[in-house]
């Protein structure tokens, strides 16, 4: 049990924080097996998309983030394996005019 408030807080928000965590965890893992076993690619990129968000979040590791994505691009034919992994690019800033 915790003692202090700060910690009685803290306990909250793990908790919160380990629901959002598991239902996370349970759409990748539903996204995953629908990609595997369809091998659409709809299915599959929103898949790799769950993934990345997952990875973002900290729910799973980077590295097994990277791993899944790996095995998931293999069920795309090439030409989509290339749309799927390009990266975007920042958009360039448009200077604002100042009013006089």
């Amino acid at each position: 049990m915790p003692v202090t408030k700060t910690a009685k807080r803290a306990l909250r928000g793990s908790k919160r924080k380990a629901v959002n965590n598991k239902l996370m965890s349970a759409r990748l893992e539903i996204a995953i097996r629908m990609a595997k076993k369809s091998k659409k690619e709809k299915d599959v990129v929103s898949a790799i998309s769950l993934t990345d968000r997952s990875a973002k979040i900290h729910v799973i590791h980077k590295n097994k983030a990277a791993r899944i994505k790996s095995a998931l691009s293999k069920l795309l034919p090439k030409s989509a394996s290339k749309t799927v992994t390009k990266k975007t690019s920042k958009k360039a800033k448009v200077a604002k005019s100042s009013k006089k």
